[in-house]
């Protein structure tokens, strides 16, 4: 079942931008981590940047440190990606998806396989 709904994507130029949004219905943020990924035609999926609900500590991946920026609004049960001067290498379908393991609120990390949820995911592409 699809439980986190991503959106937001479409196309663009190099060095434009777009904002990803992920909602989370129902969802409680006591103890979590939510992370976005990404999976490139031909390519396995990496992680992007996460989130931990409890001290809203991030990381990201190297590739979009500086010009990518995650942030969340439990209010609105909603995780953001802010996408700066992007790049036709962000090319991607972006998955949003959720840690749910004890102390996943304390410091997110990005290997794919711990994630419990997960979105559809939301195409974008940049063109040159």
């Amino acid at each position: 079942d699809v439980q986190l709904q991503a959106s937001g994507g479409g196309l663009v130029q190099t060095g434009g931008f777009l904002r990803l949004s992920c909602v989370l219905p129902g969802f409680t943020f006591d103890d979590c981590s939510i992370g976005w990924f990404r999976q490139a035609p031909g390519m396995e999926r990496e992680g992007v940047s996460c989130i931990a609900s409890r001290d809203s500590s991030t990381k990201y991946a190297d590739s979009v440190k500086g010009r990518f920026t995650i942030s969340s609004d439990y209010a609105k049960n909603t995780v953001y990606l802010q996408m700066n001067s992007l790049k036709p290498e962000d090319t991607a379908v972006y998955y949003c998806a959720a840690d749910v393991n004890r102390g996943a609120g304390n410091e997110c990390v990005m290997p794919g396989e711990i994630y419990d949820y997960w979105g559809q995911g939301t195409l974008v592409t940049v063109s040159s």
